[in-house]
């Protein structure tokens, strides 16, 4: 009787420190048995199980599909908002990207001040028009990382901010150009 007691005791307590543990489970698939230790914003932090003693480790939420605790409890993480988040990472990083790397070369802007100097501002319109309707050219983008292109919510913000930008040099190069022509109407 005695051996009994003692076997069903052993079961008991193998069985609950089986579960007694959380578990993450990744969008691989893959489950680590772990002890968390903190849910952030965008991290995970946790112990490895078979090493509570050891170092911490930390996974980003992106990379998790479901958190289970010890208790029973689950946390099913949003794969649309973290998906959301991430377009919304990339664009901004397509804007910052784009007014690194792009010059404005080719678009047009010196055409349209020597237009607008040696003719006159109004006829110096007619380029400004032209070449500030129209988007940069794939060539002269100057992308410096042509992966991150593949992504649309970062190739969008770069042409955007692209486009903007070349706008901006077009139409400061006619200013410069009519502000010239009347200087020079004044001076002759």
């Amino acid at each position: 009787m005695r051996k009994i007691g003692l076997l069903i005791a052993i079961t008991f307590l193998t069985t609950t420190f089986c579960f007694s543990q959380d578990v993450i489970t990744l969008k691989t698939g893959e489950d680590i048995n772990a002890k968390i230790i903190e849910v952030g914003i965008k991290d995970i932090k946790y112990k490895k199980f078979d090493n509570i003693d050891g170092p911490s480790f930390t996974i980003l939420k992106s990379e998790v599909l479901m958190t289970r605790y010890k208790n029973g409890t689950k946390d099913v993480y949003n794969v649309e908002k973290q998906e959301n988040s991430n377009d919304e990472e990339m664009a901004l990083q397509g804007t910052k990207d784009a007014g690194t790397y792009y010059k404005g070369r080719n678009s047009g802007k010196i055409w349209t001040g020597v237009t607008s100097v040696i003719t006159s501002p109004v006829l110096g319109l007619i380029p400004a028009l032209a070449c500030s309707s129209s988007e940069p050219q794939q060539e002269n983008l100057n992308v410096e990382n042509e992966e991150l292109m593949k992504n649309s919510s970062y190739k969008a913000a770069y042409h955007k901010k692209a486009y903007k930008i070349k706008k901006n040099k077009i139409w400061a190069s006619y200013g410069i150009g009519s502000g010239a022509w009347l200087l020079l109407i004044l001076l002759l």
